[in-house]
């Protein structure tokens, strides 16, 4: 099973501790794209308009002034640096060993930055969007398209993919082929804010529960075992089901 994440705009910078190992991180075949990003991605934060090109606002200047020392800052654990609505619903650190051991081979991450992430791997926190048009490099989204598809595929395996992602990631990667027929997104009826957190609650319980469903329809009935589901077949080949969670 596949169960994609999208990363949080909050992270928590790592105090101490090793800097970024590229060669060290999940899915070797994004190695050159992320160190040509990492490039970038400093020229652009250095820049006097880098707030515009990056579309933050004054507030998360230094966010943007770490941009210009990733390679040497402290890098943390991918589980321990996003923050927010859907990673506190995960709540990883309040799993039990086995349920965490299962997060860790199921989740993967998509980062604007690095592409794909597993919870292991180790990175310093960054400040940038997938929605982001970078100069040198164009939209994001467009740009990851070409590189995950290969990696993301194999990782999916047989199993079922989960689709956590908001659209801005999911613009990044959609499955093709024998994959697609096992893409099912997680919809949830209201606000964004509850979305996050359904998301959230959701990956919590496939990680708790320790089922690898290999079918939309065995998907439906893990997910359906604590939350309000209904199961909607895709509407043309190639796009995803669509799996509609209501939390209790």
């Amino acid at each position: 099973m596949l169960i994609l994440l999208p990363p949080s705009e909050t992270k928590t910078p790592r105090r101490r501790g090793r800097p970024l190992d590229l060669d060290a991180l999940s899915f070797p075949e994004l190695t050159a794209a992320r160190d040509k990003l990492l490039d970038v991605l400093a020229a652009v934060s250095a820049r006097p308009d880098a707030l515009d090109v990056l579309g933050v606002g004054q507030s998360l200047a230094g966010d943007v002034a770490r941009n210009l020392a990733l390679r040497t800052a402290p890098a943390g654990p991918v589980e321990t640096l996003y923050t927010g609505v859907l990673y506190d619903a995960l709540d990883l650190p309040t799993l039990d060993s086995a349920a965490l051991r299962r997060a860790r081979r199921w989740i993967v991450v998509q980062s604007a930055l690095f592409g794909a992430l597993r919870l292991a791997d180790k990175v310093p926190a960054y400040r940038l969007s997938m929605g982001t048009n970078l100069p040198g490099v164009g939209p994001l989204a467009a740009h990851w398209r070409s590189e995950v598809g290969g990696p993301l595929t194999e990782f999916a395996g047989s199993g079922v993919v989960v689709d956590c992602r908001s659209s801005t990631y999911a613009a990044a990667w959609s499955p093709t082929g024998s994959v697609a027929g096992r893409w099912v997104r997680i919809q949830v009826p209201g606000a964004t804010h509850n979305a996050k957190h359904t998301r959230g609650l959701v990956t919590r319980h496939l990680a708790v529960a320790g089922a690898s469903p290999r079918t939309p329809q065995a998907l439906r009935d893990v997910v359906g075992d604590a939350f309000t589901v209904e199961l909607h077949e895709p509407k043309r080949t190639g796009t995803p089901w669509d799996l509609s969670v209501t939390a209790p």
